[in-house]
């Protein structure tokens, strides 16, 4: 499936220049004018040289600006009928907006949804598979999608591993090997704490999954296999907090992807922890 130029714009925003954030507005504000103009005319009204705009074209990975404009043509409509921001209107009441948070919701889940590929997703697999013990790694607001990850394939017949404490968390990367799988959560893929990790894990030569929002971020970049979370602003409401509706399908995805393939284990794992806790549970 191509990726849209407006999801390619969202993976990247946070990592390009200031100048080159302000063509990505351009684009996403005017995409039928970016479409029927010529570069010259375009870097005229943003008040640049049309070779910042050809590198920007470049860092989206298109050959060059023809190569752009004809994917802007062909997505025309997609982008005409989509703003950069979804916010809550001072008028809305309280039913709009709920309806305006399910609503960014949704289309956070459609937009990553659109970035999945299927060779990363058997890759991953694989990874995990193949691995002896499988790490989870997260600060923050992403030690939370960790600690559900955690919690979840913990029903798997893999040996897994987690702890909300950072300090901890760095003593399990220093004694992961190579036959070792580490996930590592980030928004912005730039959490010093989660790159300090990711290399300690890396130095170890552990196989490393990262999910983030961000595909060029420094955490990106350590990463055998990168999935890739998109975030749907709304006012008061920080990307942040939507990434991580995203970054649980994914690894709920992977959940299900890793149980289904190793059927008859997963189903005497889960026999047992339904057995262990139905104990707790009233009659």
């Amino acid at each position: 499936m191509t990726v849209s130029i407006r999801l390619q714009i969202k993976t990247l925003y946070k990592d390009l220049s200031l100048k080159e954030q302000a063509i990505a507005d351009y684009v996403l504000e005017n995409p039928s004018k970016v479409c029927h103009s010529s570069i010259s005319d375009l870097s005229s009204d943003l008040g640049i040289a049309d070779s910042t705009f050809f590198q920007f074209t470049k860092k989206l990975g298109y050959n060059g600006f023809k190569d752009f404009k004809m994917a802007m043509l062909m997505q025309e409509s997609e982008l005409a009928a989509l703003s950069i921001h979804e916010n809550i209107e001072k008028a809305d009441n309280e039913l709009t907006i709920a309806q305006k948070v399910f609503d960014s919701i949704m289309t956070t889940l459609t937009d990553t949804r659109k970035l999945l590929k299927e060779e990363d997703l058997q890759k991953a697999a694989a990874m995990i598979n193949e691995s002896n013990r499988l790490f989870f790694f997260g600060v923050g607001g992403s030690e939370i999608v960790a600690t559900d990850a955690y919690h979840k394939f913990l029903r798997s017949s893999i040996s897994v591993f987690h702890s909300a404490d950072f300090h901890i968390q760095l003593m399990e990367a220093a004694v992961l090997t190579p036959d070792d799988c580490a996930f590592f959560i980030s928004h912005t893929g730039k959490s010093r704490e989660t790159i300090e990790l990711a290399n300690v894990a890396k130095s170890n030569g552990a196989k490393i999954i990262v999910v983030t929002s961000h595909a060029a971020s420094p955490l990106a970049k350590l990463g055998d296999v990168v999935l890739i979370s998109i975030s749907q602003e709304i006012e008061f409401r920080s990307e942040a907090l939507s990434s991580r509706i995203a970054q649980l399908s994914i690894l709920d995805s992977l959940y299900v992807i890793v149980m289904f393939l190793n059927r008859e284990k997963a189903q005497r794992s889960i026999a047992k922890i339904r057995r262990s806790i139905s104990t707790a549970k009233e009659t």
